[in-house]
């Protein structure tokens, strides 16, 4: 068997810590190989360890049966060795091709030569139908467009070895499946891949073999084929895993978020949200789907107070907030799990314990007469760390160096332990693993029983449909129409969230379709 990569008993610490106790993973040449394991298990660190930005403290690496010394990034580079993070290392306000070429920038008579490089990343993009315009900048580019300049910075400095660090926790489901695609095409011309994910049925179109990591402890190596989502779920947490989220019926009450003919602009001046309407009451989670850049992002914004209302009436338990400045809409009973966790929901230079009072530094018992009480702040922490299974080296690291997963975690436990009237919850699973996806919903819900509002937008649909009582699908920053989730089916809501009405569809066999002659491009 040809090995490209072998991880030979690799052990990483931090203090006393033991991110990996003694892990082998070997990578085949040709092959997608998954490395699966819960938030914090240690797999970011075990391929941090291959791309040299960490040094383990055992073991041994070989590339293609050489033992190699990876030092840093750049022994990797030059080893063939390229690595795609889930939080992509980009400059906004440059070009693709700036980008790419960044720290290596190809110069002729003394000046940068963009146009060669512009023309080699074009090619480069044609051979693995990754569709990049060399010349458009960053800001100005989809998620998902912004991974594929991260493959291509890869594929630019010649790796042949691709590291993904879950690479499709911030993309929808159609970014997923082009993704997958330039996957396969880049192992037909002749790459290799390791792949971090938690989501189980990629596993499963996407890899040919999955190594399973348990709290930093390797559990195994099984070929996909041979396996199932509930055999790899059950090895990754150790324990069975219930994939449908189990909730008794909703009881809802009186109205707590009422919207009335919203009008929202996005940053560039955009009409995003146009005269939505919209009401969630005590008791129900009601979910909203929709295509990503369909106003979600602006309208969660707006109710926040983290984006102006160009027009429109948002109420809170009768309270007119439109337009106020967030922290007087956060004291009038909103919790808020952000979309993006980095930008809205932590301050990663601070610790796990400020982070976790970032809402109620101000208040008793963290405050008294303007003085901070870090006992008090501490114990904090300490109760969302125990509650949420928050891994990490206690209250006093960084929220920089938890996992992803692990800094989401923090952010729920936060919100839900302010006991918020109204909770709105923006794509809270993304970056979790199958246990804490389980453990979450129940928390949803849990608020929902106790009486709570729970707005929930996510982009997978089956979320959606497992957890909410009602689902409300945004399209063109519209409400077009509320469904129940036991009367709808995923084929439904597609078409919904692609801007068509109910009265221009018909159900064959299990599957609802377009009527003939209906607009397929709406």
């Amino acid at each position: 068997m040809e090995y490209v990569i072998e991880m030979l008993n690799i052990r990483k610490e931090f203090g006393n810590f033991v991110a990996n106790d003694n892990i082998t993973l070997q990578l085949e040449k040709g092959e997608i190989h998954a490395l699966l394991g819960e938030n914090g298990a240690g797999k970011s660190t075990l391929m941090n360890v291959l791309f040299g930005l960490y040094q383990p403290e055992g073991g041994e690496i070989r590339v293609r049966g050489k033992k190699v010394d990876i030092s840093d990034p750049n022994v990797a580079n030059s080893l063939g060795i390229g690595m795609v993070h889930q939080h992509f290392m980009l400059v906004e306000n440059l070009t693709v091709t700036e980008n790419i070429i960044l720290g290596n920038e190809p110069k002729k008579m003394g000046m940068i030569n963009i146009k060669d490089s512009a023309k080699k990343v074009a090619e480069i993009s044609k051979l693995y139908g990754l569709d990049v315009d060399p010349y458009a900048k960053i800001e100005d580019i989809s998620v998902g467009m912004q991974q594929r300049v991260e493959i291509l910075k890869t594929l630019y400095r010649g790796a042949d070895i691709l590291i993904f660090d879950e690479p499709t926790a911030s993309l929808i489901p159609q970014e997923i499946d082009e993704l997958i695609a330039i996957m396969k095409k880049l192992i037909i011309e002749g790459k290799s891949i390791i792949i971090i994910t938690h989501k189980l049925q990629e596993i499963m179109d996407v890899s040919d073999r999955v190594t399973i990591i348990r709290k930093g402890v390797g559990i195994g190596t099984v070929t996909t084929a041979e396996t199932n989502p509930e055999e790899l779920a059950t090895l990754m947490v150790g324990r069975q895993v219930t994939f449908k989220t189990e909730k008794g019926p909703s009881f809802p009450t009186e109205e707590v978020l009422k919207i009335q003919d919203l009008f929202v602009e996005d940053y560039r001046g955009v009409v995003k949200v146009k005269g939505l309407n919209l009401s969630v009451r005590r008791g129900e989670i009601m979910g909203i789907a929709g295509i990503d850049g369909n106003g979600q992002s602006e309208l969660i914004e707006a109710i926040t107070g983290l984006q102006k209302v160009k027009s429109g009436k948002i109420t809170i338990n009768s309270n007119d907030v439109t337009g106020k400045k967030p922290r007087k809409i956060t004291e009038t009973g909103i919790g808020h799990i952000p979309q993006d966790r980095h930008k809205h929901g932590l301050v990663l230079d601070f610790t796990v314990g400020y982070n976790a009072v970032l809402q109620t530094y101000y208040n008793k018992p963290i405050s008294r007469k303007g003085i901070m009480d870090y006992k008090k702040v501490s114990e904090k922490a300490k109760k969302i760390i125990e509650m949420y299974d928050v891994r990490c080296q206690g209250e006093n690291a960084l929220a920089r160096s938890l996992s992803g997963g692990n800094q989401q975690k923090l952010i729920i436990g936060r919100e839900i332990d302010r006991n918020p009237d109204l909770l709105i919850a923006a794509t809270p699973t993304r970056g979790l693993d199958v246990g804490a996806i389980e453990f979450i919903h129940q928390k949803l819900i849990e608020q929902r029983d106790h009486g709570k509002a729970v707005l929930l937008i996510s982009f997978e649909l089956d979320e959606v449909m497992n957890v909410s009582d009602r689902i409300a699908v945004i399209s063109d920053g519209k409400i077009i129409d509320i469904v129940n989730p036991e009367e709808t089916t995923e084929s439904e809501l597609g078409l919904l969230m692609a801007g068509h009405s109910k009265d221009q569809m018909i159900v064959v066999g299990d599957e609802v379709v377009l009527k003939e002659g209906e607009d397929r491009n709406v």
